[in-house]
């Protein structure tokens, strides 16, 4: 076997995988220097992923070990008309990147959403993230021209949603 191109399998996530999908975040937020932004607990995540089944949940496995993830959720297209897979993140361990374990990953969502009749497969990238970047291009993945992503959170979040007038802007 190819040591470049390791063979990859995947397994969904369960209950009992709650800390390690937590550790993947943590990882993921150091690297795009956020980790002072994740509040997650894995009694969080066990809420969220397997009471209310708000998302799901896949490692990336090589030789039996975890070496990615991918946790994303439906979505839905008014246009189509049928929901669509909304990757909120991704990513991999340092050690197995440009081994086709990214490559692998977005080719399994792919066809999840295609097994599922979803319309769509979507995702967000810093936009100071080249690596990524150039790998989704590379892939054949289109960047959405003239969308901006807009957020609510915090303060500004309950002052929506009480009625308030006073908007405190970014949290």
């Amino acid at each position: 076997m190819d040591k470049q191109k390791p063979k990859v399998s995947f397994r969904q996530a369960g209950r009992k995988d709650c800390q390690l999908t937590l550790g993947f975040i943590t990882k993921l937020a150091i690297y795009e220097k956020l980790e002072s932004e994740v509040t997650a607990t894995p009694q969080l995540l066990e809420e969220w992923l397997f009471d209310k089944n708000a998302a799901e949940v896949i490692f990336g496995m090589v030789d039996g070990i975890e070496v990615a993830f991918a946790l994303y959720f439906t979505n839905f297209s008014t246009f189509l008309g049928k929901s669509g897979l909304y990757l909120e993140d991704l990513y991999v361990l340092e050690e197995h990147r440009s081994k086709g374990v990214g490559t692998a990953m977005l080719k399994k969502l792919a066809s999840i959403a295609v097994e599922r009749g979803y319309g769509r497969f979507e995702w967000s990238c810093l936009d100071w993230n080249k690596p990524s970047i150039d790998f989704y291009l590379a892939l054949g993945a289109i960047p959405m021209e003239g969308w901006t992503v807009y957020r609510l959170t915090g303060k500004s979040l309950q002052s929506m949603a009480s009625g308030s007038r006073n908007y405190v802007g970014r949290n």
